[in-house]
């Protein structure tokens, strides 16, 4: 989901928006220290993992800034529902975890 976010982050620079990408791959210990600088100097945080959204990193991230410093968030995964097969890109565009979804959630924290 890294290269997706990447992605976004690029066309959203072409259209003035200056979109931050972090790699946060372990959840545990989650990097609380990076979280709370990021939530004082940006107008929101979208977290975007490639399974379910229920105790996912959304899930600790919100957990962690509303219990520490306030902060929108958005959480773009898989909803709760049962699994599928398919090819891997067909099933992330089944789900919303696409370049698109999250330019168009990063928009929404302007």
């Amino acid at each position: 989901m890294v290269h997706k976010a990447l992605e976004a982050a690029e066309n959203l620079r072409s259209d003035g928006i200056n979109a931050t990408v972090v790699d946060m791959h372990t959840i545990k210990p989650l990097d609380t220290q990076l979280l709370d600088e990021l939530a004082k100097s940006v107008s929101g945080i979208v977290t975007v993992e490639d399974h379910s959204v229920i105790g996912g990193l959304g899930s600790a991230v919100s957990e962690y800034l509303s219990e520490n410093n306030p902060t929108k968030i958005l959480k773009i995964g898989v909803d709760d529902r049962f699994g599928e097969s398919g090819d891997s890109e067909e099933l992330l565009s089944l789900v919303g975890l696409t370049v698109e979804s999250i330019e168009t959630a990063a928009r929404t924290m302007l």
